[in-house]
């Protein structure tokens, strides 16, 4: 790599894809100078937008509203706090489908951006306390009388430890540890009820004696398979889209510490980050905001409906499971979705087509791959793009639709 594919790579990742001029700005800094600036703003809590008060008449409005004032934060928010946030939205996925409050959904956005950052210890024992959540996974039927299992399962399972780190007791137990509590979308809050709560004795997670919420949450963060868990989950959306093997687990978790922060500097230091280019497919939020923000588009100005075309909107994931990865995205629909709505954006960018037509024909190719921040074109994508090199617009979309930016 040469030091702008370093920068270049490191921006792609950890952000929502860079202008070309935040790379020159990147390659003159450096390598650790770019990382504390894309990580520095993790952890700001931000004003949200007024979709107001609970309106169960009014929240598909209400829901609509809050997706395009996240999209805009995406796009005009240079650094890694809103991609931070978004990998936490599908870690700890909540929908708002059923949840049905998209003031609720927001609040948890806010919990996510606000813990999101440092040791999860803080994160999980608030969002052990979030109502979206606590409505997503069924918690307010949790009770002395009738535990449910759902949040506790999930929260093993998906969130937190990962499959075969714990028992079926292990969720019968934590069931009983999270009953009492209820959510309420009218009033935004979860509200523990001491005589829902079962308050007996429990082993839990090789721990017996009485458990609530924190000390959950405490025990799940201290388990020897947390940390792992955590950097599985962080790899496969930030490097490349596979879990990463044994020793590099180890090296990330000895190198990141606790803190998430330390966990993505780890990752994007390590050894085995560089080898991941190219190997990364990007989900349609950050095909769409990194297109955005290379073409000078207004976020208010996106379409509608491309994220619904392309597969993915933000406060509806699939399942508890968050959003599928890798070539889940590179469907023959999904190629074609992407190559409408790239037509879609050049049609908003006519200052960039100009831009790029200014430039003589036998340089739009590299023109273009700078534009794109895009290392390079294979062979046979640079025959393709060579054909339309006389027409800027439609080489544009080209470019959006090439293989070379949908996997980074």
């Amino acid at each position: 790599m040469t030091d702008r594919d370093t920068v270049a790579h490191l921006l792609r990742r950890l952000t929502f894809g860079p202008t070309a001029a935040e790379v020159d700005a990147a390659l003159e800094t450096g390598v650790d100078a770019t990382l504390d600036a894309v990580l520095a703003p993790v952890g700001r809590t931000v004003a949200l937008p007024d979709v107001g008060p609970f309106d169960r008449k009014d929240a598909r409005r209400q829901s609509r509203d809050a997706v395009r004032w996240w999209l805009r934060r995406m796009v005009n928010e240079p650094g890694g706090a809103e991609k931070l946030t978004f990998f936490w939205h599908g870690h700890w996925a909540t929908s708002v489908q059923k949840v049905r409050s998209a003031p609720l959904m927001l609040a948890q956005q806010q919990t996510l951006r606000r813990y999101g950052g440092g040791d999860t210890g803080p994160l999980v024992r608030a969002m052990l306390r979030d109502p979206a959540l606590i409505l997503w996974l069924d918690g307010q039927r949790n009770t002395r009388t009738a535990p449910n299992e759902n949040l506790a399962r999930e929260l093993m399972e998906l969130f937190t430890l990962g499959v075969g780190a714990y028992t079926e007791d292990d969720v019968k137990a934590g069931a009983r540890a999270l009953t009492g509590w209820r959510a309420s979308r009218a009033g935004g809050t979860a509200t523990f009820v001491p005589g829902r709560h079962d308050p007996g004795p429990v082993t839990l997670l090789g721990r017996t004696g009485t458990v609530d919420a924190d000390t959950y949450a405490d025990l799940l963060v201290r388990h020897p398979a947390h940390l792992p868990h955590l950097v599985t989950r962080l790899w496969v959306r930030y490097g490349s889209g596979t879990a990463p093997d044994a020793a590099t687990i180890a090296r990330v978790t000895a190198a990141g510490g606790r803190s998430t922060t330390g966990l993505l500097r780890a990752i994007a230091t390590d050894p085995a980050f560089a080898a991941t280019a190219g190997q990364l497919v990007k989900q349609p939020v950050e095909w769409l905001i990194g297109a955005a923000r290379q073409l000078g588009i207004a976020a208010g100005a996106l379409p509608d409906r491309a994220l619904r075309a392309l597969g993915q909107v933000p406060f509806r994931p699939p399942s508890v499971g968050g959003w599928p990865v890798g070539t889940a995205w590179l469907t023959t629909s999904s190629t074609r979705a992407r190559l409408e709505h790239a037509q879609k954006l050049t049609a908003l960018a006519p200052d960039t087509v100009a831009e790029l037509g200014r430039t003589a024909p036998a340089g739009r190719l590299d023109a273009l791959a700078r534009l794109l921040a895009v290392d390079g074109w294979s062979e046979r994508t640079r025959a393709v793009l060579a054909d339309s090199a006389a027409d800027p617009r439609r080489l544009l979309a080209l470019g959006l639709a090439s293989p070379e930016y949908a996997v980074h």
